[in-house]
């Protein structure tokens, strides 16, 4: 069995089209943690009055109240909450495709941070599948005539790499997989990043690369679909971000100074 951590903010029509997907998978050997950073009683209600509906478990932690961008704090409590000896992680405006899981399950092993990549959605098709709530158009003929980007990410070949060109960013927080062993070794994440578009995923894969760890590329086999969305962090932020992370870089905490021991007992 696998977690599946959903980081999540403030989308509940994005959540419940993920929701569905996960219920739709190849794969039913697997739970959900909602990881919310914020508290949100429409959340709260929807997942009281539906979580029935769904074939696996749902485990929902949320913050106390919404105090900023949390996000590795409540990822650190997901961790802590996991049953599970393997880890997923996905963001709350990442729709999985079919053998998602399957895939992950296949595929991840010790000693490897396992990346998978993700198609674009256009602003059109999202506010479609958003509007409808049906996966209908999550194909790639549709893809093809809709004004999405990345669309070769979404092509499914389980069978050999069709590529291992993970150029532009490495791991993205949006689509990843690991052993829980292997970010306990390290930590968990860093709570110290608390403004968004840097942190949760650029310090968590220097740190895990420098403990020992490998990538493996799960282009074409774990798939997401981002649903667009105007962006929700600034430059500055990008800019402070990163300088904090040159001066983790230069201290070398491989364990982080503020990451899950810093919760409670693992």
């Amino acid at each position: 069995m696998l977690t599946v951590v959903i980081s999540y903010y403030k989308a509940l029509d994005n959540l419940k089209l993920i929701l569905r997907a996960l219920n739709n998978q190849s794969s039913m050997d697997f739970e959900v943690i909602i990881s919310e950073d914020d508290n949100n009683p429409e959340t709260i209600d929807f997942l009281s009055a539906n979580k029935a509906k769904y074939h696996f478990k749902i485990l929902h932690i949320n913050q106390p109240k919404d105090d900023g961008f949390r996000k590795n704090e409540m990822l650190n409590k997901a961790i802590l909450s996991s049953n599970a000896d393997m880890l997923v992680f996905i963001d709350g405006d990442c729709v999985p495709h079919r053998h998602f899981i399957k895939n992950y399950q296949r595929h991840l092993v010790e000693g490897y941070i396992c990346e998978g990549r993700s198609v674009m959605l256009g602003e059109d098709i999202s506010k479609e599948i958003k509007q409808s709530q049906t996966l209908d158009k999550l194909n790639i003929v549709s893809l093809v005539a809709s004004d999405s980007g990345n669309i070769k990410e979404g092509i499914y070949f389980p069978f050999f790499p069709l590529s291992n060109n993970m150029k532009g960013r490495g791991l993205l927080g949006r689509n990843w997989g690991i052993f829980k062993k292997h970010l306990i070794a390290v930590n968990g994440f860093d709570m110290d990043y608390v403004k968004a578009g840097v942190g949760e995923d650029v310090d968590i894969e220097w740190r895990l690369k420098a403990s020992g760890l490998k990538s493996k590329s799960l282009k074409n086999k774990a798939i997401v679909y981002h649903i667009f969305h105007p962006r929700g962090y600034s430059d500055e932020a990008v800019v402070f971000n990163y300088n904090l992370f040159a001066e983790k870089q230069k201290l070398n905490h491989i364990k982080c100074k503020n990451g899950l021991e810093q919760l409670g007992t693992i």
